[in-house]
């Protein structure tokens, strides 16, 4: 660890798209460092990027090492679980590479990755996992990622109740259907998706990437929503 205190450090998986990406522009605006694990860089201008597959949980484990040598003694740091894949699967149908693949980036990495770097997290720290509404309903056709969301929510929990009384909180969000470089091309092609969205979200239209961002900036600054299950998806049908 460096030999600095009172700073705050934003880790961030999966900065290089999307929510990510605006997670990361966000903290940057209000003053963090901010470090980016994925693939790929963000692009976001003063995020230090670190190359890692966080299916790879050798992988994993190097990038822990380097951060944990990025980080200011004592500082609060927010994690931010966000990378995921999502694979076109069901029971019916499962490859079990691309199930144990889904499981590893979706919830063994965010555990693994959680318990090396909390040692360097000082109080006032935070662990965020990005859910899903999938997190607690399903739909057919994504049963690895319907069962690794649901798996989440419970990892955050046993988080809270493992780090009880050391002043670090988490949360899961869940976001509904977000305007990213994955959705927008589908909403604007498909009017069947269009009317899909107006039918089942209560506002009739995508989140806005930013408007995500912000959800997240707030969990980590607000310890209130410590063992919470947020969602954020402007008010979705659920039958």
């Amino acid at each position: 660890m460096s030999e600095a205190s009172g700073a705050k450090v934003a880790i961030i998986t999966g900065c290089s798209a999307g929510i990510g990406r605006a997670a990361a522009a966000r903290f940057i605006e209000h003053g963090w460092a901010v470090h980016n694990v994925s693939r790929r860089p963000s692009g976001v201008e003063g995020v230090v990027d670190h190359a890692a597959d966080l299916s790879d949980l050798d992988s994993v484990e190097e990038v822990a090492e380097a951060l944990r040598g990025a980080l200011p003694v004592g500082a609060v740091v927010s994690l931010v679980h966000n990378a995921a894949v999502m694979e076109d699967d069901a029971i019916d149908r499962i490859d079990r590479h691309a199930f144990e693949r889904s499981m590893r980036l979706n919830v063994t990495a965010p555990a693994l990755l959680t318990s090396l770097l909390l040692p360097a997290m000082g109080p006032g720290s935070s662990v965020l996992y990005i859910g899903s509404t999938l997190s607690e309903q399903a739909v057919a056709g994504r049963a690895s990622y319907v069962t690794s969301k649901h798996a989440v929510v419970g990892l955050m929990r046993a988080t809270c109740q493992d780090l009880f009384g050391r002043g670090i909180h988490t949360a899961v969000i869940c976001p509904g259907f977000t305007d990213t470089e994955m959705v927008r091309p589908a909403y604007d092609a498909s009017p069947e998706f269009r009317a899909f969205i107006a039918e089942k979200v209560s506002l009739g239209r995508l989140i806005g990437a930013d408007e995500m961002a912000e959800v997240i900036y707030r969990a980590a600054v607000m310890p209130v929503f410590n063992g919470g299950v947020m969602h954020a998806h402007l008010g979705q049908r659920t039958t």
